[in-house]
């Protein structure tokens, strides 16, 4: 076994110092003096130890995972915090009212007291990651099953975690899996918890384009939000407390504001989320015409009753901002991914790899390992269908969602961490409550499991479904019967369950509803799904580490770096344009006259506040305006990045900040899967506009004293 894992390191190191294609790659910190060759002549004027060290300061130490899934940066010595307004959206939101709508109106805090507290809300920076393959593996035999297998990883894991944080002092740590289990790295953490929102635009210019400009270009949106890091007096982490003090960081980034031009060096550095490079060509074809279509068509429903509704009431748009705009990130992704895979043949291109792979093996190691999973995905699809609908139609209602959560309290220590009582103090009803409008939900129901009932084979619908179905005739009777019976449509009634009610909730009809279908998944699709998925881990560890070794000795030029999974990573490329069709060539920057040129204040989405129409005409532009006299507001280059990369810096060749990562174009989008360099492209914000809003529509200049400008 220690052989194989010494051959395996051997290949991974060979891969890694393989010739990239163009920009292409998601790549570890600690390894990227692999790649700080290439990096430097491409223009980046700093070594691998300005990026990643654990003896000195480093750009790691100014970069943040932001919440659970986004990417945040240092940008001054007062822990001053930079990300997107999108990834900021919940938290504005949390603090809108009727009365105060932050969303609409922006909100900037003119000095410390008034910054506002985010309970939940928390940031980790990375203070360092090693391989710790050997150390996971100890105790592995070979003839182990893969039960037998991820109990020992799961071990060891907890071991080896329990050693790094036993200092506490908000240290924690995570084993992740790279290369399905090939290769295993410790990432450590120290976690802060006290996290305050200093300034947002309004979302006329945090959101501008909403839905329509999501994941497209040219784009014109000031996608930042700003938030302060909070320690206690020795700067450690802490909860909320007015005597905290703001964080001081090891390391923030310097502001350029020389600009960018094309074919500028760019890097990023960020969490992002995943990826999905090195899958077989079935997983390909079911995204493709199966999976995306039937989620694309669900949400298109969802997004339609929602916009429906927050177009004919204020309040209603407040409650649904963060949902409708959660629902359609991923509704219009999906789209753009379907179109990218299809454009770039990925399934027959993944066919002719497999089938050239396979002649390769025969009669060696890895002979049938690609007939194996091929085999795998046929038994697994009926079943990613049945989970996909159930995950877009059953658990995308949320008045059956909220009283399962609700139930779950009443078998404290059974299954959920908190009981009734704990619920109510934890804010629980209140944050369901103040985001719930019944009719949306109502119509919801109705529209998806209409869906539900048309589509479903037979086979994959629980008996309690067929039992309620065939009760009340239709899905609108049963509708009916669930928003009028159910305790849960009362909020009132709701603060005044207490422990004694557990009767009450557990056969409530929206509580039966959801734990029905909760059950029929965890008896009849779970274990089997269970049980094909660990086949299929088996074998892509198989099928990854022959990949390396197929790829390397028949001098094929393939990335090998490991697929994104929320953890600490760099890419890098430059600013470009691209063709998305034949006769059209997009630029690579937009400016504030885009803006203008989209301005409509009969449309939400594209109605500027007047204060910048009134900037624009009389071009107050001050120290912020290019060579050209013009606002700059988004660029474009060839950074491969994915979710997670959200409020990633976005950094020149100098190490200095120079922009601010949001999104990619459209039709890129399937870079998740597939990359192609000729139109991947990720877009960022840059940062002088988000420098030349704090200065000339928030009037918060104090803000830019605490930073660091460079020409």
């Amino acid at each position: 076994m220690k052989h194989t894992r010494l051959v395996l390191m051997a290949v991974l190191t060979m891969m890694l110092s393989w010739n990239a294609r163009a920009d292409e790659g998601m790549w570890l910190p600690s390894l990227i003096s692999q790649r700080i060759a290439d990096m430097q002549e491409k223009g980046f004027k700093l070594d691998a130890e300005d990026i990643y060290s654990i003896n000195k300061a480093s750009l790691k130490d100014a970069v943040v995972l932001f919440g659970r899934g986004c990417t945040g940066e240092l940008i001054s010595p007062e822990g001053l915090l930079l990300t997107n307004h999108h990834c900021g959206y919940a938290q504005i939101q949390q603090h809108s009212s009727v009365e105060h709508d932050y969303l609409k109106d922006g909100f900037w805090a003119m000095n410390r007291d008034e910054e506002l507290p985010n309970p939940g809300l928390s940031v980790s920076f990375l203070e360092r990651m090693e391989d710790v393959t050997e150390s996971i593996l100890e105790g592995y035999e070979a003839g182990m099953d893969e039960d037998q297998r991820a109990k020992l990883v799961k071990k060891n894991s907890a071991a080896i975690i329990e050693k790094v944080t036993k200092e506490g002092n908000g240290l924690r740590a995570t084993v992740e899996a790279l290369y399905y289990g090939n290769q295993y790295f410790l990432f450590v953490y120290r976690q802060y918890e006290d996290v305050r929102l200093v300034g947002a635009p309004p979302s006329s210019i945090g959101k501008f384009g909403g839905d329509t400009d999501n994941w497209m270009w040219p784009r014109h949106t000031g996608d930042f939000s700003m938030f302060r890091i909070y320690a206690d007096k020795d700067n450690n982490p802490a909860p909320y407390s007015k005597d905290n003090v703001p964080y001081k960081p090891k390391k923030f980034f310097r502001i350029s504001t020389k600009g960018v031009h094309e074919g500028d060096f760019t890097f990023i550095y960020g969490f992002p989320g995943r990826t999905q490079e090195y899958i077989h060509s079935e997983a390909v074809r079911y995204i493709e015409e199966i999976g995306d279509p039937q989620k694309i068509h669900l949400r298109t429903l969802r997004l339609d009753i929602m916009n429906r509704y927050q177009s004919e009431s204020q309040k209603v748009r407040i409650q649904y901002s963060s949902k409708n705009a959660n629902v359609a990130n991923a509704w219009k992704k999906w789209q753009g991914e379907v179109k990218g895979i299809r454009k770039m043949n990925t399934v027959r291109n993944k066919q002719d790899f497999e089938a050239a792979f396979k002649k390769w093996a025969s009669g060696g190691e890895f002979d049938g390992v690609v007939e194996k999973i091929e085999d795998i995905y046929k038994r697994l699809e009926p079943y990613s269908y049945a989970v996909d609908y159930l995950n877009e139609t059953v658990t995308a209602i949320g008045l059956p969602k909220f009283a399962t959560e609700i139930a779950r309290c009443y078998t404290a220590g059974i299954d959920s961490p908190i009981s009734f009582d704990q619920a109510k103090a934890s804010g629980l009803i209140d944050a369901f409550y103040r985001d719930y409008h019944l009719p949306i939900d109502k119509e919801t129901f109705i529209a998806l499991m209409n869906e539900y009932e048309k589509n479903m084979p037979e086979d994959f619908k629980p008996q309690y479904y067929k039992n309620r179905y065939a009760e009340f005739g239709s899905i609108e009777a049963w509708a009916e019967h669930m928003f009028t019976n159910s305790i849960f449509t009362d909020e009132q009634k709701v603060r005044e369950l207490d422990e004694e009610d557990m009767y009450i909730v557990l056969t409530d009809p929206a509580t039966e509803f959801l734990s029905a279908f909760v059950l029929w998944y965890s008896t009849e699709i779970q274990p089997v799904t269970h049980k094909l998925n660990q086949e299929l881990q088996l074998a892509y560890r198989d099928y990854m580490r022959g990949q390396m070794v197929y790829c390397r000795t028949q001098r094929i030029a393939k990335d090998f770096y490991p697929d994104a999974n929320l953890t600490l990573r760099v890419a890098y490329g430059n600013i470009a344009g691209y063709s998305p069709a034949d006769g059209t060539y997009y630029l690579p920057s937009s400016t504030i006259t885009g803006i203008m040129e989209k301005d409509n204040p009969e449309i939400f989405d594209y109605n500027i506040p007047q204060r910048l129409r009134d900037i624009y005409a009389e071009k107050d532009y001050g120290r912020w305006a290019d060579e050209n006299g013009e606002i700059p507001v988004c660029f474009i280059a060839t950074n491969h990045t994915t979710g997670g990369n959200s409020g990633s810096p976005v950094i020149n060749a100098d190490g200095d900040l120079i922009g601010l990562n949001f999104d990619r174009v459209w039709e890129g989008t399937m870079s998740d899967i597939v990359f192609d360099p000729d139109i991947c492209r990720n877009i960022s914000l840059d940062v002088r506009y988000v420098l030349f809003i704090i200065d000339k529509v928030a009037d918060a200049d104090h803000l830019l004293e605490e930073m660091t400008l460079v020409e």
